[in-house]
């Protein structure tokens, strides 16, 4: 009996330290093995950089997330991500897919942005721009219907499909619908609506900052649909120099612009003034940079197609040398060296209206 006690004495007295020593036992453990994972994951990051800055950039994984605009009440992130897609464009930044939703029927552009190329999520303004975005409505722009964030930082936007093909095409084609003074006029003034919609109709003015033959698409009636505004604010820094960089190789980037970050209106009436000389002359404007103040009359008359004028007394437009003229003089002035001396999109229109007349 007396033998029992004193077992038990010392098992209590012995338990708890022994108790103790096995958590300690297991702790070590636990954190040997623990380093030695993240020993290996951190070999497997360096194998990797594309993983490992993702992972960066996201910070921690999120919910999925899909917000939704006018127009694309019935999306929802399972029509998103299962409908079959077909790859009609490609950026350093992003790819563009035409897909069908399998749900409604309806095509709709996909436009995915790489995790690598943009703003974080948890950027201060990243929900004002998407919000700033997806309210524009105007019938010479392309909409923004949804916004779909994925658990790894992926990004993609929602857009109707125009199966007409862009501006810069439709110049380039030489069909004579291109050489109607008629449908360059109305598809220069749709522009000139879109833009002006963006700098004095909303609530807080965008900029474009990557405006282009290519980024206007026509409807079947020729109608101008202008896409991609504000896209540049939705990317970081490098992927924004590679837009200007693009931009500057195609004739389109204002001379004063150094960083994407300092695109404004008047650089938006600098890549207006391209098109509109891009529409009349028909050619790519790659490394051009129109000024006005070197160039007579005549010079400035060597700038259309023929077949413009030609055109016009077949159709019985009326258009003269003079209308053209008028037109390129525009055009010059918006191409401007100096931002100050470029006009407003307001007076960009009354000057095509009275032209028009």
């Amino acid at each position: 009996m007396r033998n029992s006690h004193l077992l038990k004495l010392i098992l209590a007295v012995s338990l708890p330290p022994i108790f103790l020593l096995g958590i300690a036992i297991t702790v070590i453990f636990i954190f040997c093995r623990r380093s030695i994972t993240e020993t290996s994951e951190s070999q497997y990051d360096v194998e990797s950089p594309y993983e490992k800055q993702e992972l960066s950039d996201i910070g921690s994984e999120t919910e999925e997330e899909l917000v939704l605009f006018d127009g694309g009440e019935d999306l929802t992130i399972c029509d998103i991500l299962e409908a079959p897609g077909e790859v009609i464009g490609k950026s350093s930044y992003g790819t563009l897919y035409k897909a069908s939703l399998q749900r409604s029927g309806k095509v709709r552009v996909l436009r995915f942005i790489r995790p690598l190329c943009a703003v974080r999520l948890d950027s201060k303004d990243f929900d004002g721009v998407i919000k700033s975005l997806g309210f524009v409505r105007h019938n010479n722009l392309v909409p923004l219907l949804g916004f779909y964030v994925g658990n790894r930082g992926e990004k993609l936007m929602v857009h109707p499909f125009f199966g007409s093909g862009n501006l810069s095409e439709f110049i380039r084609c030489g069909d004579v619908e291109s050489h109607k003074w008629s449908n360059i006029l109305s598809i220069i003034i749709g522009i000139a609506k879109a833009l002006d919609h963006l700098h004095t109709g909303m609530q807080k003015p965008i900029v474009h900052g990557n405006l282009k033959s290519k980024n206007v698409l026509l409807d079947q009636s020729f109608m101008p649909r202008v896409s991609d505004f504000g896209l540049h604010l939705l990317l970081n820094f490098a992927a924004g120099q590679e837009i200007l960089e693009a931009s500057a190789a195609e004739g389109y980037k204002a001379p004063e612009l150094i960083k994407m970050k300092e695109v404004s209106k008047e650089s938006d009436v600098y890549s207006f003034g391209v098109i509109m000389l891009e529409l009349l002359s028909g050619k790519e404007p790659v490394n051009k940079n129109p000024t006005g103040s070197v160039l007579d009359h005549n010079k400035l008359l060597d700038l259309y197609r023929t077949e413009i004028l030609r055109r016009g007394v077949k159709d019985g437009t009326g258009v003269t040398k003079e209308c053209v003229l008028e037109y390129i003089q525009l055009a010059m002035s918006c191409c401007s060296p100096s931002t100050s001396l470029r006009p407003s999109f307001k007076q960009v229109l009354r000057n095509l209206e009275e032209i028009r007349r």
